[in-house]
């Protein structure tokens, strides 16, 4: 029976021999997805730890995503559905699947994501301390760990809700620098680290931590406090989350709201003009204009009868001078106008 924690040799004797397991060469057997799904997170890793406010929809796209397929993975790899046994392949398949609408959700809905990025800084923290705390105590029951993981979270996705720009700077500082400490660790030591964490997170015997193993765990706190510095002083400044982008398409609503706005008030100035706007006065003009004074005194006079030219028109030609309008006329009459009807 071979013991996890160290390695008996020369067993031919009667003594025996204990090596240190640390002392042996770490067999690195890479295969080539593991080892480009690595590679890709140190590229998110570096995203989250350095640029991880500057890149807000982005991250937050991320943490949905990450969150949700590691979870509904472990839950679809390790528990049976349907009565079968899900291979690795369709446990990834539905555990991106609902990833990507996780990260949706979390991208669109700025709370969610808020939430969910205190929520990894909570449960960060709260698996920091557990390791710590479990090389002096180690608690009887699984719930212990559980509930601290599960208040951390909760408590930092409040506060996160709270101070949204702070805690989203350490937030993605040092979940930026767990996922470059994971992919250190798989590179180095082939996940030893982090199937260390996992036993005592479930009160499981673990082998003890070798020396590079915890130069790895050293690597951590000094890359997040890291990044939080180069987001607070360089990347994050002068950059706001709340601040609204403007597309095309709502810069030309805004422009037709606009134009519609003053057309309507076009008409209205138009209506408006003839009472501030003095209208010009018609002029009169009379028939009498257009006819010498001489004549209409005469015609007067014939009117009066102080003239003789009535007499000498004879009794078959007589002229009668009416003084009234000429409804033919286009020129505006007064009652003084004569009109001469033969």
């Amino acid at each position: 029976m071979s013991e996890p924690f160290w390695l008996a040799s020369e067993g031919a004797g009667p003594g025996v021999v204990e090596v240190d397991a640390c002392d042996q060469e770490i067999e690195r057997n890479y295969e080539v997805i593991p080892a480009v799904i690595c590679s890709m997170c140190c590229l998110f890793g570096i995203i989250y730890c350095f640029f991880g406010y500057r890149c807000f929809k982005a991250i937050m796209f991320l943490s949905g995503l990450l969150f949700g397929s590691v979870v509904i993975f472990l839950l679809c790899h390790k528990e049976r559905v349907l009565d079968t046994q899900l291979s690795v392949e369709a446990s990834a398949g539905i555990g991106l699947g609902i990833g990507v609408l996780c990260g949706l959700v979390t991208m669109l809905v700025r709370s969610v994501g808020l939430f969910l990025t205190g929520l990894l800084l909570g449960l960060l923290l709260a698996v920091a301390a557990l390791l710590v705390a479990g090389h002096f105590h180690t608690p009887g029951t699984v719930w212990v760990p559980l509930g601290a993981l599960l208040g951390a979270g909760m408590l930092c996705a409040v506060l996160a809700l709270q101070w949204q720009r702070p805690l989203t700077v350490l937030s993605t500082a040092a979940f930026g620098a767990a996922i470059l400490t994971v992919c250190a660790d798989y590179f180095v030591e082939m996940l030893a680290l982090a199937v260390h964490v996992y036993d005592r997170l479930r009160l499981a015997p673990a082998p003890p931590l070798c020396w590079y193993s915890w130069v790895i765990v050293a690597v951590w706190p000094a890359l997040a406090l890291t990044g939080a510095l180069v987001q607070w002083k360089l990347t994050a400044e002068g950059f706001s989350h709340t601040e609204v982008i403007i597309s095309r398409r709502q810069k030309k609503v805004q422009l037709m709201r606009i134009r519609q706005r003053d057309a309507k008030k076009r008409p209205q100035s138009t209506t408006q003009e003839p009472s501030y706007r003095r209208k010009p006065t018609p002029v009169k003009r009379y028939a009498g204009d257009l006819l010498a004074p001489s004549y209409l005194q005469s015609l007067r006079d014939r009117q009066m009868g102080t003239g003789n030219s009535l007499s000498s028109l004879g009794p078959t030609h007589q002229t009668t001078i009416d003084f009234d309008y000429d409804t033919g006329s286009t020129v505006p009459l007064t009652a003084t106008t004569p009109v001469i009807r033969v």
